[in-house]
């Protein structure tokens, strides 16, 4: 089984840079998407074998997740917890028989850190949501967590110290998560594989010169380890400044 997360800056303007031939290329089982900065209905594109769940912002052209899977769950929910993160179409969750499949868009922290009360209450919440669900079945996360969290995770850890995605705080919640038994797949894998990065700044030529950050991630329940055969950062894949990761699950 394989699953693939992809932020793609825009739904629409990733159609247009080579989205669907990306799909045929995956061969995925299920997609998951996030800041697809769109409505359904905005859209029309042709992926057949595909169900599509969506779940927009109140505001437009804002945010944004989906997921296109070829199996369809026993049932799909959107958001989680209290009002304040239900108006921005950053969680959906597709239930299976055997696992739950989370796909977030973690909000930014912001510049200056401006929003970073609200990302520590969203951080206790979803490991909380995370946990809950954890205890009926395994859970697979993913998406951009807009965070990386050690230094290998990006080129310049110390100029970036205390930046949006590389805050003392941001790091240590994400270390709570993992250590609430759940892991984090490519890492686990991959423990000192450097340069390996899923988004870069379109300024300073930063992809060409691979100074990224590692922000996306399959994260998944401890006991589901022993299915994982493979996880990977696919940075070829263009078409936004993210690329997407893959993990592929014994069935």
């Amino acid at each position: 089984m394989r699953l693939v997360s992809w932020n793609v800056n825009g739904l629409r303007a990733c159609l247009n840079k080579g989205f669907l031939d990306f799909c045929t290329f995956a061969n995925a089982d299920m997609i998951c998407l996030q800041e697809t900065k769109m409505r359904p209905e905005q859209a029309e594109f042709d992926l057949p074998g595909y169900h599509r769940f969506w779940n927009s912002a109140d505001k437009a052209g804002y945010s944004g997740t989906a997921i296109f899977t070829r199996k369809e769950p026993l049932r799909v929910t959107y958001d989680f917890g209290d009002d304040q993160h239900r108006h921005e179409g950053r969680v959906i969750t597709a239930e299976y028989e055997d696992f739950y499949l989370v796909c977030c868009y973690t909000p930014n922290s912001k510049d200056g850190l401006a929003r970073l009360d609200y990302r520590m209450q969203w951080e206790t919440d979803i490991q909380d949501y995370l946990c809950t669900l954890d205890k009926v079945k395994p859970v697979v996360y993913c998406g951009d967590l807009n965070v990386a969290h050690e230094e290998i995770d990006l080129k310049n850890p110390k100029s970036n110290r205390m930046n949006p995605g590389f805050s003392d705080e941001e790091r240590a919640k994400m270390t709570q998560l993992l250590s609430s038994g759940f892991a984090d797949t490519f890492r686990r894998l991959h423990p000192d594989l450097t340069g390996a990065y899923s988004w870069w700044s379109y300024r300073f030529n930063a992809r060409k010169n691979n100074a990224g950050w590692r922000i996306d991630y399959f994260i998944v329940s401890e006991r589901l380890m022993e299915r994982v055969e493979n996880a990977d950062i696919w940075s070829e894949i263009l078409g936004s400044d993210h690329c997407p990761v893959v993990l592929d699950l014994a069935d």
